[in-house]
């Protein structure tokens, strides 16, 4: 049987929560496939505008990751991370990566009254997404449209955390005893700085 938390929403549900994320202080845009949600996304960066994207299966099936960091458009500031030294420049690092100018990624459920949720292990992309980015931008599959928080937290452990265990096991070489896990989790409820939160809502599979 079809995993329930891989059917994408229906168009009613769509407008549904995209009416109740822009009540919320949301700013959102709908999309009908990945190139569109891609445009739309690159359209809200400024050139030149120091741009974190975030650890996102979405964000990288859709090509927007390599848009950003390879393109030479922006200042990639995973590509500065990536040439820094953990162990003697710790503390730059953390504070590059709280505050971008942009903060691209994606949300693990959003429900049909405006809200959403993303967890980390770590919680080293929450602060961004938080506050420190002038603009965080969200890509996210309609699939992941829920009823309400309770659903959304069900999706999260039921859904996601398996999915991501096993692609963390594979990309960073861990054994198989390794398993994800929860362990911050930022919920949106409202927000109040007007534009600085923006909704891709995409009408096509992409991500857990």
């Amino acid at each position: 049987m079809e995993n329930k938390w891989n059917e994408l929403a229906s168009g009613e549900r769509i407008e549904r929560a995209a009416a109740a994320l822009a009540a919320n202080g949301f700013e959102v845009a709908i999309a009908d496939t990945a190139a569109a949600a891609k445009a739309k996304a690159l359209e809200w960066i400024p050139k030149g505008a120091e741009v974190f994207t975030m650890a996102s299966v979405t964000v990288d099936a859709i090509g927007l990751s390599a848009a950003i960091n390879e393109s030479g458009d922006y200042a990639s500031i995973r590509a500065s991370l990536g040439s820094m030294n953990g162990a003697a420049q710790g503390r730059e690092m953390r504070k590059l990566g709280a505050a971008p100018d942009v903060s691209v990624g994606s949300v693990h459920a959003l429900t049909e009254d405006g809200k959403f949720l993303v967890a980390s292990l770590t919680g080293s992309q929450l602060p961004a997404y938080a506050y420190g980015a002038g603009t965080a931008i969200f890509v996210v599959s309609v699939k992941k449209i829920v009823k309400n928080l309770d659903e959304a937290w069900n999706r999260l452990v039921e859904h996601v955390v398996p999915l991501e265990s096993g692609r963390a096991r594979k990309a960073y070489g861990l054994p198989e005893s390794f398993n994800s896990y929860p362990s911050k989790v930022l919920i949106f409820n409202r927000e109040v700085q007007p534009g600085r939160v923006k909704v891709i809502l995409l009408k096509e599979d992409a991500g857990f």
